[in-house]
């Protein structure tokens, strides 16, 4: 599947590793499950001055985002809506907080498993990973992991296909009330786990 993701690929921007994370892999072992999804959407989350950050400018430090001033290749993962979780990568340097919000993967491994912790039965393929909550609860993703590394059980991110430009797509990310405009949601054209196709009438929130 892959070698595990070194620091030094998420010691860089935001941005930049939001985009190279497309085609990655997420590898849990939760509870002694494998569960394996490709990533094909992200969101970038730059730091301080971005607006729709947990860790803008305005809010500093708190108890809720203290892991995105972590080392890069750390989790950060938050509850929305009191219900779902999502997973984030921390990126650039140690206490500049910035991350990436993993929004969509494709499942590879362990479809049953995720059919189970969703459940809802047996739903489409392109459905089970598709939206951050979505995702987290399939990978069995939770509070436990926020702050962890993801080089080493149970959750590793490991290289993955080399997606090439022309397949990429970004836009404006989704469920912010700031900084609405900017460019920073990447996913790859076309695939249909992406949670944007479609218009989402709760959309989660920064």
């Amino acid at each position: 599947m892959g070698r595990v993701l070194p620091i030094r690929f998420y010691a860089r921007p935001a941005v930049v590793v939001a985009r190279e994370l497309l085609g990655a892999r997420i590898v849990s072992s939760v509870d002694g499950l494998l569960t394996v999804g490709r990533i094909v959407e992200t969101e970038a989350y730059t730091g301080p001055d971005d607006e729709a950050s947990h860790a803008a400018a305005r809010i500093g430090r708190t108890a809720r985002n203290a892991a995105m001033f972590g080392p890069p290749g750390s989790a950060y993962v938050y509850r929305i809506y009191g219900v779902h979780w999502c997973l984030n990568v921390v990126t650039d340097t140690v206490d500049h907080p910035a991350a990436v919000l993993i929004r969509a993967i494709e499942p590879i491994t362990g479809i049953d498993v995720m059919h189970e912790r969703r459940g809802r039965g047996t739903i489409a393929r392109c459905l089970i990973g598709r939206g951050p909550g979505n995702l987290a609860r399939a990978l069995g993703i939770d509070g436990i992991l926020n702050g962890q590394s993801l080089r080493v059980a149970p959750l590793r991110l490991l290289r993955g296909d080399a997606i090439d430009d022309a397949a990429i797509a970004t836009g404006p990310r989704i469920g912010v009330t700031r900084a609405m405009d900017l460019p920073l949601r990447f996913f790859i054209r076309g695939n249909p786990s992406v949670s944007g196709r479609r218009k989402q009438s709760r959309p989660p929130e920064r």
